[in-house]
């Protein structure tokens, strides 16, 4: 993909160097002069001006931190991941030093460097697999944190557990000249994405596609091809972008699943991605896969 898709696609580059093969011996200490801090207060990310790596004297004391993992390193420097207590959060909520940012909003705003916002969204997916796997799956033991904070083990059955990726196949659906895109009721007015659902256990990817479309909109797909991906940590997604052609123009929606879904033409969307469409139709903002995938189709790549 060009270089400005990749940038202003949110989350999808990092500059983490990570070290998992290194976790079980002595780490560096998050105190350290030369650590770096990713915050994350009940409200959302801690920044120091532009950006959400603090340094020393700016990452928050020990006694303000619920958890710390140690990610990896950035830039030569250890960098580590840290929940804060809500009195900490709203402490630094109110401080004109820093500014409390949701994940989403981040990405959109382009506050931080595209290589820092995937970092981020590291340090947001794995505190949040922390907050929800306190107890062992397997006995129902609470379970202590191991491997820096990539991994968590019960000490009364054994039992490792380790932080989970869900994988979402998303896809452009075309047929002749047309792409298909549908809206959900939850969606914002007037805009419309591609169709996207999560892969089932034992599925591949292009079946996860075929079977998704059949379910939403009627439609049997033949090809499918890859196209590109994105991390998508709420909580902790990676979305499969695909392109994949219908073997028919019929669409049957499923009422539960979607509000509307039609066919588009490349002028449609070229004036929706222009916020010019004459029936004020839009797509999701250049950060979401979709964008990317809808912006493929207009160029003539999909």
């Amino acid at each position: 993909m060009p270089g400005n898709l990749d940038d202003a696609l949110g989350y999808a580059r990092s500059r983490l160097v990570r070290h998992s093969a290194e976790r079980e011996g002595p780490l560096p200490s998050p105190d350290a002069t030369e650590a770096l801090t990713v915050a994350i207060a009940p409200e959302g990310i801690v920044l120091a001006g532009n950006t959400a790596l603090l340094g020393h004297g700016l990452a928050p004391r020990p006694a303000d931190r619920l958890l710390t993992i140690y990610l990896g390193e950035a830039d030569d420097r250890p960098v580590f991941a840290a929940s804060l207590t809500p009195e900490a959060g709203a402490r630094l909520s109110e401080a004109s030093s820093f500014d409390v940012v949701d994940l989403r909003s981040l990405a959109s705003a382009g506050r931080v460097a595209p290589d820092e916002l995937g970092l981020v969204a590291t340090a947001r997916s794995l505190l949040a697999w922390h907050a929800r796997h306190g107890y062992c799956a397997n006995c129902g033991t609470p379970t202590t944190m191991a491997a820096g904070g990539f991994r968590r083990d019960c000490a009364a059955c054994g039992t490792h557990h380790f932080p989970r990726t869900d994988p979402v196949a998303i896809m452009l659906i075309t047929y002749g000249e047309a792409c298909l895109l549908g809206r959900g009721p939850h969606f914002q007015p007037g805009m419309y994405s591609c169709l996207a659902g999560f892969l089932e256990p034992g599925e591949t990817i292009e079946d996860a596609v075929r079977r998704e479309t059949y379910e939403e909109a009627g439609l049997r797909i033949g090809a499918v091809r890859y196209l590109a991906s994105q991390p998508w940590p709420f909580p902790s997604s990676l979305m499969i972008g695909c392109v994949a052609e219908s073997l028919t123009d019929t669409v049957r929606i499923d009422a539960a699943e979607l509000e509307d879904a039609r066919w588009f033409t490349r002028e449609d969307v070229a004036h929706m991605i222009a916020r010019t469409h004459p029936d004020g139709l839009t797509t999701p903002p250049p950060m979401a896969i979709a964008h990317l995938l809808m912006r493929a189709f207009v160029e003539g790549r999909a």
